[in-house]
């Protein structure tokens, strides 16, 4: 039976069969979407996969994951075995850089005469709550000796000008909003609770706004760092600002945020979209590899002189796990060679870059091609539109940059350390929600730069931020690399 169906430019015609398969691949389309939104909301977040061959073992709970009945009692012997019993290794000793408070419990009875043969020592932690200390710095005068003016030693430098909050507290107050994700009036409320002290959440706020100011030309200075490296990772991430254009709704920035691996600093860049204008102006005159997903943005930055895109294995495989409810066996078949090449890269972690790049291209690299000619046959018999078919046309989309993971050995095969850079700032959102506005979304993401890349360096946050703060005003430009995350060195 042939259905007419009548365009005003012409007649064509549809039969009963095409409609029903047109309308069961827009309903399979509308299922998995529902799953994946399922899957992000009530499910678990691991893309983890089981081999086949281990998938086939039974489990330890076999017995109830089946209807099957019990076999019938064979009979049974005993075996028995010895093995060599291992030593529990005990709880992880406790740092020695704690200070240690002794307390000696002797007996109460009379011990002269007693004579002591040992000790037994239990080591367990306690808790002394932070603490605001007044200092009080007092300065003599004194009267010049012909008599004229008045004689008294200058001020300590200080972070801001004629502010009452010391370094150690402006970085405490910026550890626990950046990287604790404490919002101001929170902070305050404890202060209010342990110390009975307000202050103002307006002049709390005017100092970290202050400190952004006086961090500026070091965030330049690693932004400078950041862009003179070879190799840089890129991704973007959405975040809140109130405008006072837009009554009744926020404004939705983006911070895009760049890794560079090699010197482990990280760059994050406030804009108000997630078009290609800050990239380009960020990227207009960098030289080398850039990492990054799909987003078609990249693809124009790549097209720059001097920048080589790196795509993300990651972003690829994920495609194909997504697929997995909708063609298991090619699902499964992807997810292998994805396996394969990860499991390369593990076992040439600790060998010298020469031989890994050896590596990369004897084995990786000729994986990635025969996974590419695998997709271009069997992407011919699976719906255009359907989950596998979209993952494979990722893939096909994205080989010109996934082949370039295999150009040099420094570059990663995915872009998961940027992901992991911008997770802090995921849970930032979940507590103040939305930046005040467009100047402090960028204070924010000057913030996070430092404290990402004292993250990166294994640098305790609080003690350099301090540090900075005590030593930048007396700092030229020249002189603040040693103040860079990278580079800081501190006696503690």
């Amino acid at each position: 039976m042939l259905c007419i169906s009548l365009d005003f430019s012409y007649i064509y015609y549809v039969t009963k069969d095409q409609i029903i398969a047109q309308k069961d691949a827009k309903i399979a389309s509308l299922e998995f979407r529902l799953k994946q939104l399922e899957r992000l909301i009530f499910g678990a977040k691991s893309e983890r996969t089981i081999p086949a061959d281990l998938a086939q073992q039974p489990t330890l709970f076999g017995s109830l994951q089946d209807d099957t009945p019990p076999e019938i009692e064979k009979p049974s012997e005993t075996i028995t075995y010895s093995r060599s019993k291992k030593k529990h290794p005990g709880r992880n000793p406790l740092p020695e850089n704690i200070p240690v408070e002794e307390v000696v419990i002797d007996l109460e009875i009379d011990t002269e005469g007693l004579t002591k043969i040992g000790e037994e020592i239990t080591e367990t932690l306690k808790y002394t709550p932070a603490s605001l200390i007044k200092l009080r710095t007092i300065r003599p005068k004194y009267a010049a000796k012909n008599g004229e003016g008045v004689l008294i030693a200058d001020l300590p430098n200080r972070p801001i000008s004629k502010c009452i909050a010391e370094a150690s507290l402006l970085s405490s107050i910026l550890v626990n909003k950046y990287v604790d994700h404490l919002p101001l009036y929170r902070q305050i409320q404890g202060f209010k609770r342990d110390y009975n002290w307000s202050p103002a959440q307006s002049t709390v706020g005017g100092w970290v706004q202050a400190c952004c100011t006086l961090l500026e030309p070091l965030y330049n200075l690693l932004k400078q760092k950041v862009l003179a490296s070879s190799y840089i990772q890129a991704d973007e991430s959405p975040i809140k600002v109130l405008d006072k254009d837009k009554k009744g709704s926020t404004h939705q920035g983006y911070q895009w945020v760049y890794h560079a691996p090699l010197n482990r600093l990280i760059l994050f860049n406030y804009r108000k979209g997630r078009g290609m204008h800050g990239p380009k102006e960020m990227l207009s005159d960098y030289t080398g590899y850039l990492q990054c997903d799909g987003y078609t943005v990249y693809d124009k930055i790549g097209m720059m002189p001097g920048i080589t895109l790196v795509g993300c294995l990651v972003h690829a495989r994920r495609k194909f796990y997504e697929a997995k409810d909708n063609d298991l066996s090619r699902a499964n078949f992807a997810l292998s060679r994805f396996r394969e090449i990860y499991k390369i890269e593990k076992e040439t972690s600790e060998i010298n870059v020469e031989a890994k790049q050896v590596i990369r291209l004897t084995k990786t690299k000729p994986i990635l091609k025969e996974l590419k000619d695998w997709i271009e046959q069997e992407s011919l018999k699976v719906l255009p539109k359907s989950a596998i078919g979209k993952a494979m046309r990722y893939y096909l989309n994205q080989y010109h940059k996934l082949i370039n993971v295999t150009a040099a050995p420094e570059l990663e095969l995915d872009n998961n350390l940027i992901e992991n850079k911008i997770r802090p700032l995921a849970l930032g959102r979940k507590n103040y929600l939305f930046a005040g506005s467009h100047t402090a979304a960028q204070h924010t993401a000057m913030i996070y730069s430092f404290f990402a890349s004292c993250k990166a360096n294994d640098v305790n946050p609080r003690i350099w931020m301090q540090y900075v703060l005590e030593n930048i005003n007396e700092c030229n430009i020249q002189e603040m690399d040693h103040l860079l995350p990278n580079s800081f060195k501190v006696n503690m």
